[in-house]
């Protein structure tokens, strides 16, 4: 199918065409020594992105050559990125906080001769794997002078000048490796078009948004939902970006960089939620009746609504918590946010309704690496709440029912459209597998469609599986629930061909503090992990929070209770959050079977 590229249609028209409208308007800030945010200008940019494809190509890079990074969020990104689009050559991004064996494996997989990294620390580590990098050329350092040193690339550059090359929509643009929840990663191909498509339809769907918004930067750009909806859209609309120092400082960062706009993960907003009902649970007397109150308001408010209906003592309540509470939940956000774009997992709907009642609209979106990442998204004008929303412009979604079990309303997601990666680099036979005859994507989710075409996940192709009575479990819809509980930090669900579920569970220690102190517990994770009152606490929030809400067979009927969190650097979670679930059954295995010992 022929599809539609309006201009720009390519990455390197999309940021020149954006430092020429929007010149003196800041781009991207960053925290100082001092805390405060500084702020750079599109012309500045634009001027670094051009010195540093001047050095670039000085440096030898050509058209299709494979350019590396790794670094986080930052400015320098940003000019990396952009300067080697404009050399027609390809951008690997990878991740600071990522295992060498994988750096090793991504710098050789995807050939690249050209590496920045953002520290003398990263640069002495890759060093010392380069024998085994036959193709790697040179490694600069962002945080350097001199030689070596991007400042130095950027000086060559600018004594050297190079135009910049427009590449054609097919073109390869960036290679982002999967995060690799099984097996090695995989190099997907992402061409110009695949990005600019998708910027264009989200525009479509956010036509509001303009030169006086600004996005706090919490998701890594290496993954593609943070480096297109970031850093692509916000640019392509003259838009600034405020680089959160670290996860924990997001409520800090928000109150200085005061963003309109968010591009988040539900369990952003799941923990604020969990902490401000902890927060009025300790505080107690009227700021907890005002929330309470505000919270039923709001619902009645909503409900009322819908049938075209108002009632004057439930707007006088909500007016009143509004005024005395909800206003300083919104001051902790800036002041000045009004919506955000969720992805990765569908928001709670009760929470998605709490943060639209005070005036936070968080809007479902859903897409995968592949697929650039957006594929349908939820908006102002076409919001529904407990939907990952519709197809965005010129992408079709296909229900495989072939794969569902008899009696089922869903199937496996396909995706159609000019978001669709180019393929798995050095990967045909994985190509082959995800890919329709007809230039569909399997998602390997599986989901359904309503009658207005909102589409619903309902979950994971390969991590569902049958229980002893044949009764099909989808893991992650019951870890997402549990998880929105304060006291639990992540959680693993486990029952593949048992009798029942078990659940692996890490307490969230932070919350449990005041737990221990007021009963004389030691604080330390071990010990809260191992008491038997904080895991009978638990165990029956779990059960109680899932009751109405899932099968009686699939609520866990025993517990495992640990003191070591998931995380990328233990190999339990992926750089994006998500389970590596093999990696947790083959470390916990011995004592998940205990657990099924009659």
């Amino acid at each position: 199918m022929a599809y539609r590229y309006d201009k720009p249609d390519n990455l390197v028209d999309l940021i020149e065409d954006s430092v020429k409208a929007y010149g003196e308007r800041p781009v991207f800030g960053t925290k100082n020594t001092q805390g405060d945010y500084e702020w750079v200008t599109y012309r500045e940019l634009g001027d670094r992105i051009d010195n540093l494809r001047g050095g670039l190509a000085g440096a030898g890079v050509q058209k299709n050559d494979a350019v590396g990074i790794i670094a986080n969020n930052r400015t320098e990104w940003a000019i990396c990125a952009f300067a080697t689009y404009g050399l027609g050559a390809r951008y690997i991004p990878m991740y600071e906080n990522e295992l060498e064996k994988i750096w090793k494996y991504i710098i050789n997989d995807s050939g690249i001769k050209w590496l920045l990294v953002s520290s003398a620390e990263i640069y002495e580590k890759v060093m010392a794997f380069k024998d085994e990098t036959p193709a790697l050329e040179k490694v600069f350092i962002i945080d350097a002078t001199g030689e070596n040193s991007m400042a130095e690339l950027e000086r060559q550059g600018k004594a050297n000048p190079v135009k910049s090359i427009k590449p054609e929509p097919s073109d390869i643009a960036v290679l982002i490796y999967t995060s690799g929840t099984t097996g090695s990663p995989k190099g997907v191909l992402l061409s110009h078009g695949n990005f600019t498509t998708n910027v264009a339809a989200a525009k479509k769907n956010y036509p509001e948004l303009g030169t006086d918004d600004r996005a706090l930067s919490i998701l890594p750009w290496a993954h593609s939902f943070g480096q297109t909806g970031e850093l692509y859209c916000f640019t392509h609309v003259g838009g600034s970006v405020g680089f959160v120092e670290n996860v924990t400082t997001i409520a800090e960062d928000m109150g200085k960089v005061k963003p309109t706009f968010l591009i988040a993960v539900p369990k952003v907003f799941n923990k604020i939620y969990a902490g401000l009902g902890a927060k009025m649970n300790e505080t107690g007397g009227l700021a907890k009746m005002l929330f309470t109150m505000g919270v039923e308001s709001g619902k009645k408010r909503r409900e009322l609504a819908a049938e075209g209906k108002s009632c004057f003592l439930t707007d006088l309540k909500f007016k009143m918590a509004d005024a005395i509470v909800f206003k300083k939940i919104r001051e902790r956000f800036g002041g000045r946010l009004t919506g955000s774009i969720s992805g990765s997992a569908t928001m709670n709907v009760g929470i998605s309704h709490f943060f639209s009642d005070i005036g936070v609209k968080v809007y479902d979106c859903y897409g995968l690496t592949e697929t650039t990442p957006a594929v349908t998204m939820n908006c102002p004008i076409a919001h529904r709440p407990g939907t990952v929303g519709r197809a965005i412009d010129q992408v079709r979604v296909e229900i495989d029912p072939v794969l569902s079990e008899e009696g089922s309303d869903d199937g496996e997601i396909i995706v159609h459209g000019p978001n669709v990666m180019q393929g798995y680099h050095n990967n045909p036979e994985a190509t082959k597998e995800v890919m329709t005859e007809d230039g569909g994507f399997r998602t390997g989710d599986r989901g359904r469609l309503d009658e207005d075409g909102y589409l619903y996940i309902t979950g994971r192709i390969k991590e569902q599986y049958k229980l002893v009575n044949g009764k099909y479990v989808f893991p992650a819809a019951l870890e997402e629930e549990i998880k929105l509980l304060p006291e639990v930090e992540t959680v693993m669900i486990y029952g593949d061909g048992r009798d029942y579920n078990v659940a692996l569970v890490v307490p969230d220690f932070e919350v449990l503090e005041k737990y221990a102190r007021e009963n004389n517990l030691p604080d330390d994770p071990e010990a809260l992990a191992g008491n038997p009152d904080v895991q009978e606490m638990i165990s029956n929030a779990v059960s109680d929070g899932l009751k109405g809400k899932f099968g009686g067979y699939e609520i866990p009927r025993k517990f495992l209770f640990m003191s070591e969190t998931f995380s990328s650097e233990n190999g339990m979670l992926t750089q994006t959050m998500k389970l590596k679930r093999r990696n947790v059954l083959e470390r916990y295995m011995p004592e998940i079977e205990s657990l099924y010992v009659k």
